[in-house]
């Protein structure tokens, strides 16, 4: 840690009038002798994490949106060697490098949510339940009753929603209710990943390369 370099941040003191203040957390100053050792000790502490983090969030920015110039200055000799354009569908694609021991992938993720359909395929899939009663499996019920269910911010779990596009039946009502679901997708907006991956040799197993904090 202490080879990086941390991040410029106030120590929090002013001096007004000769004497030193800190903020009190509502807008207003306090002197720094009436405020609690304990606390002080927290409030260096924090600053002295932040001043890491804030130089380290700035660092992973830079890596960013250099690794977005490079990838893209890649394509353009491409496009200009092939007369052709990088990647599959959506933008996802994959460089390696010759030795095949390191590799970086650019996946495209698309943000869906779900329109008014999507009330008229629970009618649907409740309507089938209700009539097929005892002879419905206990999964089935739950799989239909948990993937119309919102969480605190009133979002629906898509991976249950795309649970029962998996889920075949002859029943007309059943595949009209997966039809509503799938025109009720409505794409808002997409996000790209870089992930970055290596390995210690050409026949080993692909390990990543952490860039999450909370996974290293």
């Amino acid at each position: 840690m202490s080879q990086f370099t941390p991040a410029a941040i106030s120590d929090g003191k002013h001096d007004i009038n000769g004497n030193i203040y800190m903020g009190d957390g509502k807008g207003g100053f306090q002197p720094i002798e009436t405020i609690k050792p304990q606390h002080l000790l927290e409030d260096e502490t924090v600053r002295n994490i932040l001043g890491f983090g804030l130089a380290l969030s700035d660092q992973m920015a830079r890596f960013k949106e250099h690794t977005f110039d490079d990838i893209g200055g890649h394509e353009a000799i491409l496009e200009q060697e092939y007369n052709t354009k990088l990647g599959g569908a959506k933008g996802n694609k994959t460089l390696q490098t010759v030795d095949g021991l390191f590799k970086v992938q650019v996946q495209v993720s698309d943000y869906i949510t779900f329109g008014p359909e999507l009330q008229i395929a629970k009618a649907l899939f409740d309507e089938c339940l209700t009539e097929w009663a005892a002879d419905a499996r206990p999964e089935l019920r739950a799989l239909v009753t948990n993937a119309f269910q919102t969480d605190k911010t009133g979002n629906i779990n898509r991976s249950r929603i795309f649970m029962l596009l998996r889920q075949d039946s002859d029943d007309p009502r059943w595949q009209e209710g997966q039809r509503a679901i799938r025109e009720a997708m409505r794409v808002v907006g997409s996000k790209t990943y870089v992930r970055c991956y290596q390995r210690a040799s050409h026949d080993a197993r692909w390990e990543p390369v952490v860039l999450d904090m909370a996974a290293v």
